[in-house]
C-alpha cells in the first residue's frame, strides 16, 4: 500500500498540481451539443423493432467469415463482469484531472464535456440497437439464455464496447491535451486502450457479441470520446473551433 501511495503521488505530482485547465465550457456551443445530446440519448425510445418470434436452428454458416472465425457459447461470468464492470471503468477519465483537482470551472467544464460524451455514445448504440435485428452469437450454438429473453436480437453494437472506448477515447484525449510533455501520457493512453480492449475480447468470449459488434462499438465510444473534448478545447490563434446553427442541424468548423 505504501509502494502505491508513493507512486500516486509521484504521479500527481508531476502533473504540475492545480495548473489551469487547457478546457472551458461556453454557454452557446453547449446549449447546442447538449440539445443533440439529449436528442440522440432519447431518441431510441421512439424506436422499437422486436423479432415476432424467437427463431430456431439458426445457422453459422449464414455468418460472414469474419465474425464467424470466432463464436463462442454463453458464459455468463465473463457476460455479467465485462457488462457491468464497464461502468466502474466510466470513472477513469477522472485521472485528466489530477493537475486540476481545485479548480471548480474544470470540473464543471469535464462533468459537461462526459455527459455529452456518454449521451451521444449511448444513445448512437441505442439506436442502432433498436434500428437493427441482430441474434447474438449464443443463439446459435444454445439458444436464449435464462433471464435474457429481452436481449437476444440486440447484438449490434456493443454497448459495453462503446462505453468501454469512450471512457478510453475521453482520458486519452484529455489527458494528451492538458499535459502534453508528461511521462505518464503514452502508459495513461496505452492502459486505457488496453482495458477497454480487454472488455471488448470478454463481450466477444462470453458469446454475447460478434467481432464486428465490438469493432463498431469501439468505433462510436472512440468517436465522441476524442471530439467532444476537442470541441471545448480553449481557442487560440492555431485552435478555432466553432459551432453554428443551421436550419437541419448544425455546422462544425475546425482551423487547426
Amino acid at each position: 500500500m505504501k509502494k502505491l501511495l508513493i507512486a500516486l503521488y509521484s504521479f500527481v505530482i508531476s502533473l504540475s498540481v492545480f495548473s489551469q485547465s487547457v478546457f472551458t465550457y461556453d454557454l452557446h456551443k453547449d446549449a447546442l451539443l447538449g440539445v443533440s445530446a439529449l436528442g440522440v440519448f432519447a431518441s431510441p425510445f421512439l424506436i422499437e423493432n422486436v423479432p415476432e418470434h424467437v427463431p430456431q436452428n439458426l445457422n453459422k454458416d449464414d455468418i460472414n467469415p469474419l465474425d464467424r472465425s470466432l463464436m463462442f457459447s454463453y458464459n455468463k461470468t465473463l457476460d455479467m463482469i465485462s457488462d457491468y464492470g464497464v461502468y466502474a471503468f466510466l470513472a477513469l477519465p477522472i485521472i485528466s484531472l489530477a493537475g486540476n483537482i481545485k479548480d471548480g470551472n474544470a470540473w464543471l467544464t469535464y462533468g459537461i464535456m462526459y455527459g455529452e460524451a456518454f449521451a451521444l455514445t449511448f444513445g448512437t448504440k441505442d439506436l442502432l440497437k433498436n434500428a437493427v435485428i441482430r441474434y447474438r452469437p449464443y443463439m446459435y450454438s444454445g439458444g436464449v439464455p435464462d433471464g435474457l429473453m429481452d436481449d437476444y436480437y440486440n447484438s449490434f453494437p456493443s454497448g459495453s464496447t462503446a462505453l468501454a472506448f469512450l471512457s478510453a477515447g475521453f482520458l486519452s484525449a484529455t489527458f494528451s491535451a492538458e499535459y502534453p510533455d508528461s511521462k505518464w501520457k503514452i502508459p495513461v493512453i496505452a492502459g486505457a486502450y488496453t482495458l477497454a480492449a480487454g472488455i471488448a475480447s470478454a463481450r466477444i468470449i462470453s458469446g454475447s457479441h460478434f467481432i464486428t459488434d465490438v469493432l463498431a462499438g469501439a468505433a462510436i465510444g472512440s468517436l465522441y470520446g476524442w471530439v467532444v473534448p476537442l470541441l471545448h478545447k480553449k481557442q487560440n490563434k492555431d485552435n478555432n473551433i466553432t459551432l453554428n446553427l443551421t436550419g437541419n442541424g448544425f455546422v462544425v468548423g475546425m482551423k487547426f
